[in-house]
């Protein structure tokens, strides 16, 4: 991508040009082969730069070239740190999370997990928690404190049933709350996400699906990760032995209806991986910034070398 692209159009004038030179030298070759007596032209040039002349304007033209490309200000696209971002972490704390199909626990892998995540992101970036079961609790509004983050993912304890719907509630609470108390008015708003991870069926609180509405109209997109294995089984006081495979389907349909994005894991290095991912375009964006200093600095560094040669081969510049 180019800044100024209208200056592009000097390479025109760089064909012209070699266009010119290549016309000159087969008028040159004629007036030559005209000349009758050759050793005589020997005698007078004995000492003609040959290839070594077309070498040099070859580096002139390369040289205006370059720098005709340089001042079109080209761009480059860049990677960087995201100077603001609001990002929701809602993790499930219900009982089926004791599962131990990850080990060795899905609770102790979800928790090792999230503390890496925060390391992930950028330090600018405003991080929340929200810990969700038969209800949904914001564990830490959005701040750029880790050390509380990582506390508050250490000390949560398992409850029972699980509200999918409740917890993207509860992460759009925070995000308004923070962009309200912390956004200039009339500026627009930082970006915010959630990150919603389950390992099984929303049976309580708001429908997922309802959720998602008000996700889309606050303009915050919700990354889901259905974790554990389809086979995961937990054992519950007075129930036994249940089944506790992650609502799929639920969650990449709440994925979807916001444009986020959906992910399963069964194993902690999976999770880390997804996190690792998910940190690195939430917490990064691409900016394209202006590399005409280099294209500058090559074109005049040829056209110097052009110079030199036509110097030492030639005695002169032109």
């Amino acid at each position: 991508m180019f800044d100024s692209p209208q200056w592009l159009w000097l390479l025109l004038g760089v064909l012209a040009l070699a266009a010119v030179y290549v016309v000159l030298q087969l008028r040159r070759r004629r007036y030559v082969a005209r000349f009758s007596n050759a050793g005589l032209l020997a005698s007078i040039a004995p000492k003609r730069p040959g290839w070594r002349r077309h070498l040099t304007f070859a580096l002139l033209l390369l040289a205006l070239t370059v720098l005709s490309v340089g001042v079109a200000r080209p761009t480059a696209a860049v990677r960087v740190p995201r100077e603001e971002a609001t990002v929701m972490l809602a993790l499930d704390v219900s009982l089926s999370m004791q599962a131990t199909d990850v080990l060795p626990t899905r609770i102790d892998a979800a928790k090792k997990a999230a503390i890496e995540f925060a390391d992930l992101l950028p330090p600018k970036i405003n991080l929340g928690l929200v810990a969700f079961a038969k209800s949904a609790e914001v564990k830490v509004p959005p701040t750029i404190d880790r050390d509380s983050f990582k506390a508050a993912v250490t000390s949560l304890e398992l409850r029972e049933s699980t509200a999918i719907g409740d917890a993207v509630e509860a992460c759009l609470d925070a995000i308004r709350s923070f962009s309200t108390s912390t956004t200039v008015k009339g500026s627009k708003s930082p970006p915010a996400q959630i990150v919603l991870l389950s390992d099984g069926t929303s049976n309580t609180g708001k429908k997922p699906l309802d959720a998602a509405q008000d996700a889309i109209k606050q303009k915050v997109p919700v990354a889901t990760i259905a974790f554990g294995t389809p086979s995961g089984t937990v054992d519950l006081p007075g129930e036994g032995v249940q089944p506790v495979p992650a609502d799929r389907t639920t969650l990449h349909r709440l994925a979807d209806a916001t444009h986020g994005s959906f992910h399963t894991a069964v194993s902690e290095q999976e999770l880390s991986t997804i996190y690792k991912d998910l940190g690195s375009q939430i917490g990064y964006q691409t900016v394209h910034r202006d590399i005409s200093w280099r294209f500058l600095a090559l074109g005049a560094l040829i056209g110097m070398v052009a110079a030199a040669t036509s110097l030492l081969w030639a005695g002169r510049l032109v």
